[in-house]
């Protein structure tokens, strides 16, 4: 590995893991779970990934095992959780598509809250658990990468390990087909609600549609070419025995980049690996970094420390603020998923919102058209912030 790639890749990475945890705390505050379950296990990913690429540059000492036996256990089980986490993002995005996105009850939101839950944490683990099948033994060192699992290419481990990112890329790929199947059946709709709401643009509902169009993109075809890769550099070899799979266990291969990087596609596989986790936190970022919701949590978070320093906003700053728009009675925003609400009585609807509409404004263009003439999907609005944080 070449002194440029060293000090490139711990600096991205270190980056990835700040990026990913720079928009939890007001996701958290809105208990925006699936969100949430992918900063936590990107920025893990990142650090694990960091730490790693830092302590084993030009050496294969096993300086710390117990930390590889956890860190290759991040590695597994990131390789479904991340994936998981945009699964529940995209199921997200297909309730806001039919418009079923906001909760109303207090169970309703346990339950999301909970069904997130288990695709994000508990098949994780189980994950993770079911890897020592096929585990041949305890771990491996690579220089300038640090602990890498050793999993035997056998017809086991692609039913435990390999399918796995293929099925949750497909269910994906469901909802995002379901989407936007759901938006273009409606398009006359959001295009009319959109016209007359000040506070809800095209571009902001679109900023979603993009997350998971990014998803269809990516994870089906990297987990089929990581598959491929596996199976050309490593021939898939015939499952034996649970003895044989496991025999000398507690062995530890230690390579230097001399050798391992020897097998051009094993470099591949582990580079695309290492990177993958990187590229997840930056698309993350660009996705919800830059709404305005992030923009006014980093405003609050610059105030607060340049406060410590003696530094105060300026009237002309302060006048700025004052002049914001209240928060909106809609149920999208360009900063948040609408699933956690707090339930209101007064509620709206399209056909009420379209009929006002046309009750206010100049009707010459369509004259065939009355309100009566137009049915619309009951929705309610909340007069609350929103719950998720995009």
């Amino acid at each position: 590995m070449s002194t440029l790639d060293y000090t490139v890749f711990p600096v991205f990475a270190f980056l990835g893991f700040i990026l990913s945890i720079i928009p939890l705390p007001w996701h958290l505050q809105a208990w925006n779970s699936g969100t949430c379950y992918y900063m936590i296990w990107t920025a893990l990913a990142c650090l694990n990934q960091f730490i790693n690429s830092v302590v084993w540059h030009d050496n294969v000492i096993n300086w710390a095992p117990v930390w590889c036996d956890i860190s290759i256990r991040i590695m597994l089980g990131t390789s479904v959780a991340i994936p998981a986490a945009s699964l529940c993002i995209n199921r997200r995005l297909y309730k806001i598509a039919r418009v079923h996105a906001v909760t109303i009850t207090r169970a309703e939101k346990r339950r999301a809250i909970l069904v997130d839950t288990l695709i994000c944490v508990l098949f994780p683990l189980i994950f993770i658990a079911l890897q020592y099948v096929n585990q041949g033994h305890r771990f491996d060192i690579y220089e300038d990468v640090g602990c890498y699992p050793f999993i035997y290419n056998t017809i086991v481990a692609f039913f435990l390990s390999d399918s796995w990112p293929i099925i949750i890329g497909i269910i994906s790929a469901v909802y995002c087909g379901l989407s936007l199947h759901a938006f273009y059946r409606r398009r006359v709709q959001f295009s009319q609600f959109l016209s007359s709401n000040t506070t809800l643009s095209a571009s902001r509902y679109f900023r979603l549609m993009a997350l998971s169009m990014t998803e269809l993109c990516c994870t089906l075809p990297l987990a089929c070419f990581m598959i491929w890769i596996n199976a050309t550099a490593t021939p898939v070899a015939p499952w034996i025995s649970w003895e044989n799979t496991h025999y000398g266990f507690s062995r530890v291969g230690q390579y230097p980049s001399v050798v391992w990087t020897q097998d051009y596609l094993f470099v591949v596989a582990v580079q695309m690996t290492r990177w993958a986790t990187v590229a997840c936190a930056f698309i993350f970022f660009a996705f919800f970094g830059f709404a305005s919701e992030a923009r006014k949590n980093y405003g609050i978070a610059f105030w607060t420390v340049a406060k410590l320093f003696g530094f105060r906003p300026t009237q002309t700053q302060l006048s700025s603020k004052s002049d914001l728009p209240p928060r909106p009675p809609v149920i999208t925003s360009q900063s948040s998923l609408p699933i956690y609400v707090v339930k209101e009585h007064q509620r709206l609807s399209y056909s009420d919102s379209i009929a006002k509409t046309f009750d206010e404004k100049d009707t010459s263009f369509c004259p065939e058209l009355t309100p009566s003439d137009i049915s619309f999907p009951h929705i309610p609005f909340e007069r609350t912030e929103l719950g998720i944080a995009v």
